[in-house]
Parts: C-alpha cells; sequence; structure tokens
C-alpha cells in the first residue's frame, strides 16, 4: 500500500497508523525465517535504513495535525524499538547456534589417548626431585628433625649477613645474583631471589629455644653457568641440630645413616676441609660418584667424587644472629644438593634433564 499524495490530511494519521502495523506485521514474519546474520542486518536495513519502509512512511508525518503527530510518532517509536529487539535477540540465537555447531564438529574426547587401550588411563606422577625430597624428609622425621620451609624471596640480612657474610664478604662473589629494583627495606637491605635453603635456617633459629633440630628443603637461585652439574635454578636440603654438648662425631653419625638410607647400601664417602662463612670448623663431605664408579665422569668433572654435602659445626656469630649464646650451646648445620642426589641415585648424567619438563623423561619414574 502506497501513500497517496492526494489523500486528505484529516485521513493521513490514520493511514499512516495502519501502514505502519502492516510493515511490522511484514517484518516479524521474515525475520523468523532467517538462518544468517547478514540477512537480518539486510532485512533491518529494508525498514529502517535512510530509504527503508519504515522510515519513508514516517516522511508524511510532519504533514499530519498536531493531534495526529501525538498519536503517530509514539507508535512509530515503539514499532522501531521493537524491530530493533527483534534484530538483536535474532543475531544472539544465530551467533549461538553457529558456535554450538562449531563445537559439536570440532569437538576433542581428550578423556582416552587413542594409543592405549582403552582399560589403561593416564595418570599423573611425582618428579624424581620431589620423589628423593619426601623420601629424605621421612628419613630425617624418623630421626627426630621437624621440616620447615621459607620465602623464595629473601632480604639481604637473612641471606646474607645473619649467617656471617657481610657485604664485603668474598663469598658473596658467587652468590650475588638475581636482585630485586626494590625500595630498600626500613633497615635499609635490599631484597633477591634466595641462594641457598641456609636462610630458613636462620628463621627457624629465631623462633625456637634449643635443643631443636630440623630440615629445610627448597628451591634455591643463582646465576651459573650451565653444564652437566650445574643449573640457575636448584634444589637444595639444608639442617642443623642446635643443643648442648654436640660434636663432629654427631654430624659424621646423622650424614652417614642419611646416605645409606638414601642408596640403600654403604656409599664411599670422604671429609675433607672446605671453608663456608657460618660454620667453623668445616667440611666437604663427598661420594664415590656413582655413575662411572670412581673411574671419572663429566657429572664428577673426571675426579671420580661428587660434592654432596658441605658442613660442619655452627659459626657463632651464626648462633648469635639466631639469638642463641654461643657460650651455652652449639651445633652443626649441613646441606644438600637434591638434584645431584637424584641423579646418583637414578644414574642421571645431565642435571639439565631434570628442569627439562620433557615427559619422556619425567615419565620414567615411578609415580603414585
Amino acid at each position: 500500500m502506497k501513500i497517496c499524495h492526494l489523500e486528505p490530511l484529516a485521513k493521513l494519521g490514520m493511514i499512516m497508523k495502519e501502514k505502519l502495523e502492516e510493515l511490522y506485521k511484514e517484518f516479524e514474519s521474515q525475520v523468523s525465517l532467517l538462518k544468517n546474520q547478514a540477512d537480518v542486518l539486510n532485512l533491518k536495513a529494508e525498514y529502517l535504513g535512510k530509504k527503508g519502509s519504515i522510515t519513508e512512511t514516517l516522511k508524511f508525518l510532519k504533514k499530519a495535525t498536531v493531534e495526529e503527530k501525538k498519536v503517530i510518532g509514539p507508535m512509530a517509536n515503539s514499532i522501531k524499538e521493537k524491530v530493533q529487539k527483534q534484530v538483536n535477540q535474532k543475531l544472539v540465537e544465530i551467533e549461538k547456534k553457529e558456535i554450538d555447531q562449531k563445537l559439536e564438529k570440532n569437538k576433542l574426547d581428550i578423556s582416552f589417548r587413542d594409543s592405549l587401550k582403552e582399560s589403561v588411563l593416564l595418570h599423573g606422577g611425582l618428579h624424581p626431585v620431589t620423589l628423593i625430597q619426601q623420601e629424605i624428609e621421612d628419613i630425617f622425621l624418623s630421626m627426630g628433625f621437624e621440616v620447615l620451609d621459607g620465602p623464595h624471596i629473601e632480604d639481604e640480612f637473612h641471606n646474607f649477613e645473619a649467617l656471617n657474610i657481610p657485604g664485603d664478604h668474598p663469598a658473596r662473589d658467587m652468590q650475588d645474583t638475581f636482585w630485586f629494583h626494590d625500595k630498600e627495606t626500613p633497615e635499609g637491605k635490599r631484597h633477591l631471589l634466595r641462594t641457598h635453603t641456609s636462610t630458613i635456617q636462620v628463621r627457624g633459629m629465631s623462633t625456637r629455644k634449643p635443643p631443636f633440630r630440623f630440615i629445610a628443603p627448597g628451591k634455591v637461585f643463582r646465576c651459573e653457568r650451565t653444564d652437566a652439574s650445574h643449573e640457575m635454578v636448584f634444589h637444595q636440603l639444608e639442617g642443623m641440630m642446635v643443643g648442648k654438648d654436640i660434636s663432629v662425631s654427631n654430624l659424621i653419625y646423622f650424614m652417614k645413616t642419611l646416605l645409606r638410607e638414601i642408596f640403600r647400601k654403604d656409599v664411599e664417602v670422604r671429609l675433607r676441609p672446605g671453608f663456608f662463612p657460618f660454620v667453623e670448623p668445616g667440611f666437604e663431605l663427598d661420594m664415590k660418584c656413582l655413575i662411572c664408579n670412581g673411574k671419572g665422569c663429566s657429572v664428577c668433572k673426571q675426579t671420580g667424587w661428587v660434592e654432596v654435602l658441605p658442613c660442619g659445626m655452627i659459626h657463632p656469630n651464626v648462633l648469635k644472629a639466631g639469638n642463641i649464646d654461643p657460650e651455652e650451646h652449639n651445633g652443626f648445620a649441613f646441606g644438600l644438593g637434591l638434584d645431584r642426589l637424584v641423579m646418583m641415585r637414578y644414574g642421571i648424567e645431565d642435571i639439565r634433564h631434570l628442569h627439562s619438563g620433557d615427559l619422556r623423561f619425567t615419565s620414567q619414574f615411578k609415580s603414585y
């Protein structure tokens, strides 16, 4: 139906009303049949575009009387709003349908692997370092030790100064590594990624009264040049025993017991003098390389021996930093390289395998 220019103005309002209602019914019947978004948008343009049917009809509103405009105006706005609402609903409906179709077409069942028999399910496992750590924790727990933990980000006091390593100490050369560009603490100290788990020992001493014994396992960070036996990120387990009249004999007993339980046999070891700022006297406990049986390889650097356990009697300055009177109490401390123990235990020739994230490597070990 077209609006004729010869229609009397008195009838214009009624004609426009009928025309708008007719156009809306047409739109409603057409939009319900559309199946893609482009067609919906084209239909909208046919009715609400610059030259759309509803837009063209409303051009005659300027010829209507004031009373007719009061009726036709709100009606026209209501119809345009309903058209826009139906367009939006249809676009959402089509989009959802398209997404569902794509999901149905591309769905992947990840509950089973094609290469596995139906009766076999994949299951997770523990990393070999975790397996060794848990085993060592059980050994020390059986000997009356606690297991402590501490933060990876440490301040200068806990990482160095409380361990008898002041700012000008030569031992800092190999451990001044990953510092943070943060503000200094109120005491003027900076923060870094801990370079050893001895920091946990400092915290442990300050919250306990002798006698006590505990171990502190965890991940540490140093700017190392990587090779078959060195990594920038590795694992340590350190511990200490503090009380009265503790001697080197107590240290040797616990360390031999530990290594015998780890390797399930007597392991040949040697104790040689070594310097560490936080112990006095200090020792290096080496074990015969189990990879080459003492003949020399890349892991033991062709020496036949692997350094696994620096240890010694706790330095008086370290005891003082932990609020312990060195005149009344003493003790021993030790540190283990967990990664190297794993290598000895499982015959791994390169430490970098442990941090590669390669499932072909980690899946070889016992899991539960």
